[in-house]
């Protein structure tokens, strides 16, 4: 059978058909399979920069929100109130003015102590122990709105601790009184 083939096939036909062939496996070795592998290259490319892109989409939302309220911002003019003294028969109220401003500020007190030592010494001022517990923001606002009190002489301490979902704010309050 392979003399048939050989008789029915000339040896001129036959290199040619292995010189073509050939140069068709380099062809597909030189620029198929290097054009392959470039494609799948940009294959991943093309994934990663989609998967940025879902990220940034994800992303858009929270963008959105921050820039809405970077446009509401309000503008804090510090206040700076000519200092007064605060009568020793209203001492008494300062908690309550303390949880309505820290209530507009939108911030819990966990704790508002005045200083016993300070209390009965019968001195000038008058220390408060507070902690807040609410966001950072909030307690910028609480700042001001304090600030705005007449009768409060300094802030001596402030503390801040991040816990889990809040941030707690220790404060240090002095308060002029009248003698």
């Amino acid at each position: 059978m392979i003399k048939k083939l050989n008789q029915r096939i000339p040896a001129n036909s036959l290199s040619y058909i292995l010189i073509y062939g050939g140069i068709i496996i380099l062809v597909v070795l030189s620029g198929i399979i290097p054009l392959n592998r470039y494609n799948a290259n940009r294959s991943q490319d093309i994934k990663e920069i989609q998967a940025r892109i879902d990220e940034q989409k994800g992303l858009g939302g929270l963008y959105q929100s921050l820039k809405i309220a970077s446009g509401k911002k309000e503008n804090h003019i510090l206040p700076n109130p000519a200092k007064t003294r605060l009568s020793r028969q209203d001492v008494d109220k300062i908690q309550d003015i303390f949880r309505a401003e820290a209530g507009k500020s939108g911030l819990i007190i966990a704790s508002l102590t005045p200083d016993v030592k300070t209390m009965a010494s019968g001195s000038q001022n008058l220390l408060y122990n507070m902690t807040i517990k609410g966001e950072f923001a909030n307690f910028q606002r609480l700042l001001v709105s304090l600030g705005a009190l007449s009768y409060i002489d300094q802030f001596e301490d402030i503390n801040i601790k991040q816990n889990g979902d809040s941030m707690e704010f220790r404060l240090k309050i002095w308060i002029a009184l009248t003698n």
